[in-house]
């Protein structure tokens, strides 16, 4: 299974999404924020990526240019995981560099199923 590392400053939406993947057999890592995040991912090397938009200092979208830029991190697939729901945020999201975009409340399924997608 995949090594995936959340990004959300929400420690509710991290147990949820933590629960949803190590029920499913996925390893879990975890960052408070967008900086945080970035380190874990250089650090780390997930396979996959959960970024959440709305942080404070470096927001998702900041983090998720710098991911999808940098040498050792942009072949790690971002997956947005947020409450915004505009179709100029989503735009945004994927000219950033991430894979794919989901809102919360995330259902599993999809979330599983994203994942495997942009895993493939």
């Amino acid at each position: 299974m995949a090594r995936v590392l959340i990004v959300d400053d929400s420690p509710t939406e991290t147990h949820k999404l933590t629960t949803i993947l190590e029920k499913n057999g996925h390893a879990v890592l975890t960052a408070t924020n967008g900086e945080n995040g970035v380190d874990v991912a250089r650090e780390q090397r997930p396979d996959v990526i959960l970024m959440d938009i709305v942080m404070p200092g470096l927001n998702g979208f900041q983090a998720t240019r710098q991911l999808s830029k940098g040498d050792q991190t942009s072949g790690i697939p971002i997956v947005i995981v947020t409450t915004k729901d505009q179709d100029t945020d989503r735009v945004w999201g994927m000219r950033q560099g991430a894979r794919a975009y989901l809102t919360k409340p995330v259902d599993e399924g999809k979330l599983l199923g994203t994942i495997e997608e942009v895993l493939a």
